[in-house]
This record gives structure tokens, C-alpha cells and sequence, in this order.
């Protein structure tokens, strides 16, 4: 009898839990449109170019998931967020999916109830100085004055190392990265401290970036990921095999180019499944069976994402690193496709 009960609860809880879960795939699709919070701008992850039109690593992500579930990458309204506000926003439904450079901490996951689907870039915080100080170490950096983003993991982060190290700092506080930039330019703080890979960022935008050091320290762990809400288990479903399929694709060697002939079918079960020339995984998710071509259609996989936006030929020059596939020695390991 108790075993029956028990059923009971957990099949009632899991309608609920169920209805709820479908409530955001349900209006983004009855609304044509996707709301994915992003930046108020860091160049390479999420900007707005010259015409308006948001570009970088993070937006691709927003429109990898417009794309699995509308067929159309560019269905996307684009809501900038500050670190005080893109929590509330998401929380509040003002958002369907939030991707910005946030770190999946616990208490983010746990006690604020969201949902992170995965890591798409595993960066770390550093610190950038104007050479002209003359610091090579963070350790160096005794009574200076740092600007550090308000409401970000990188605030403990930072009085953790300088506590460790014995050493003091005047915090600057500010609330994004443009008011970070102009402070840091100016000579309001002699450091910038932020996730190492904004750091590269920013300093790609400055008229002399040459003019500035990246210091060598990395002093946390910092896995950035999009997220959404507890509760939306098919919606996070959705979001976080749309990622995976970007990162499958380049195991398998899917590429923009070869697309279409991949397409055609392979003699690879796992490509056929990923691309929906096999299998039932598109009607799994509630999509299309060609949901992951859309996916991978709108820019290429993760290499040609990472490479097109943040890699080692753009101005912020970043090297694959930790952010490797698994089979080069970096982290990056999408589950299987089956």
C-alpha cells in the first residue's frame, strides 16, 4: 500500500513537473520567437556589430536553440542583462534561456533553483594591469585598486586570493563591462579582474592593447554555461542537447560545409542519429528530426564557433586549451547520441 502511495505522489509530481516543463517550449513556439538573455556586451561572446546585429560564442548558443526548435537562427529577441539583473530576469519568465558568460556555482544551481545544461567555455579569473606599472605577478598587486563587476562570483573569488596572499586591495565596484572598461582606461583602478577570456576580450577592444598585460595567475574555476529555470526539464532538455550537438558535430567532423552530404546519410550510426537520418532522437525532444542540422546549420559546429568568434585568428586570440574535445586533451565531451 505504501509502495502504491508513493507511485502515486511521485506520477503527480511528475505531471506537474511535466506541465511545467512544457510550458516554455509551448510559448516560445506560439510566440515565434526566442528570449535569450545575453550581455550588455563583451566583444567575441555577446555584442551588438555596427548594424545592430548581436554576434559572438554565447549568441550562437541563443541561436542554436532557435534554430532546433523554430528552424530559424535569427528567431531570436536578444535581452541584455546585467550580473544584477539576468538572474531575475530569467526567473521571472522575462527570458527562456540565459547565456552570458555565467559560472555554475552551487548556490546558483541549488538554493537561486536554476537549471545550468552544461559548460561552454571553462575559463578561470585573472587579471589585466597596464604595463606601464610594471607588475608581472597578482601577488605584486599589494594596496592597489581593482574593478571588479558587482553581483559575480568574481568578487569572493577576489578577496579570497588576496587574503591567501596576505595582501590588500580597494575594490572599485562596478555593474558592467563597458563601466569596467571606461573606469580601467581612465585610471580609476590600476587592475581589471573578471573571467580571463572577458579580460582578452575587452583588452581586444582597446585602441592599444599591447598597452596591457594579462597577468599569469588564474586563481578559480570558472565553467560558463547557458541555463534555465528548475522545472523546465524538457525545455532544459532541449538547450542542453542543442549544445551537445554542437560539440558532437565536430567530434564526428560535421561541418557547415559537409552538412548537406552528411546529411544524405553516412555509414556512421552515431552521424545518423545526430542528424536525424536515424532513430527517433528529434521526436524524443518534441522537434523535427532534422533539429541538430538546423543546430549546426546556423554557424558550424563548436570549433568553427570558437574559431569564427573568440579563437587564436580573431583579436581576442584565444587558444582552445582547456576548451579542446576530450580527444586533443582538452575537457570538452558531448554524451553519446543514441
Amino acid at each position: 500500500m505504501k509502495k502504491t502511495v508513493f507511485f502515486g505522489a511521485l506520477t503527480v509530481a511528475g505531471l506537474a513537473a511535466g506541465a511545467a516543463a512544457a510550458a516554455t517550449l509551448d510559448d516560445v513556439k506560439s510566440r515565434g520567437k526566442l528570449n535569450c538573455g545575453v550581455s550588455t556586451g563583451l566583444v567575441g561572446f555577446s555584442a551588438p556589430d555596427a548594424n545592430g546585429e548581436w554576434q559572438g560564442f554565447d549568441v550562437a548558443v541563443c541561436r542554436a536553440v532557435a534554430a532546433a526548435v523554430l528552424g530559424d537562427g535569427n528567431a531570436v529577441e536578444f535581452v541584455p542583462t546585467t550580473p544584477k539583473t539576468r538572474f531575475t530576469a530569467l526567473a521571472s519568465g522575462e527570458i527562456d534561456m540565459l547565456a552570458r558568460n555565467t559560472t555554475w556555482t552551487f548556490s546558483r544551481d541549488v538554493d537561486l533553483k536554476l537549471e545550468f545544461v552544461g559548460v561552454n567555455y571553462y575559463d578561470g579569473q585573472g587579471f589585466m594591469v597596464p604595463k606601464e606599472l610594471g607588475v608581472s605577478s597578482a601577488t605584486e598587486l599589494d594596496g592597489a585598486t581593482v574593478c571588479i563587476q558587482t553581483g559575480t562570483t568574481t568578487e569572493l573569488n577576489l578577496a579570497d586570493f588576496f587574503r591567501a596572499n596576505n595582501i590588500s586591495y580597494e575594490p572599485v565596484p562596478i555593474e558592467t563591462n563597458a563601466e569596467a572598461q571606461q573606469q580601467y582606461l581612465a585610471g580609476a583602478c590600476d587592475v581589471y579582474t573578471t573571467d580571463a577570456s572577458g579580460l582578452a576580450a575587452t583588452r581586444a577592444t582597446f585602441d592599444d592593447p599591447g598597452a596591457h598585460a594579462l597577468l599569469p595567475e588564474i586563481i578559480s574555476k570558472e565553467p560558463l554555461g547557458p541555463l534555465v529555470r528548475h522545472g523546465d526539464n524538457a525545455w532544459a532538455d532541449i538547450v542542453r542537447w542543442s549544445m551537445n550537438a554542437l560539440v558532437a558535430a565536430e567530434e564526428l567532423g560535421v561541418t557547415s560545409a559537409n552538412l548537406s552530404e552528411m546529411a544524405a546519410g553516412t555509414k556512421n550510426p552515431e552521424i545518423n542519429r545526430l542528424l536525424g537520418t536515424e532513430g527517433t532522437l528529434g521526436e524524443m525532444l518534441g522537434l523535427d528530426a532534422t533539429w541538430a542540422q538546423n543546430v549546426i546549420a546556423v554557424g558550424g559546429n563548436y570549433g568553427e564557433l570558437f574559431a569564427k568568434n573568440i579563437g587564436e585568428d580573431t583579436p581576442i586570440g584565444l587558444a582552445r586549451g582547456l576548451n579542446a574535445q576530450w580527444t586533443e586533451g582538452g575537457l570538452l565531451y558531448a554524451p553519446p547520441f543514441r
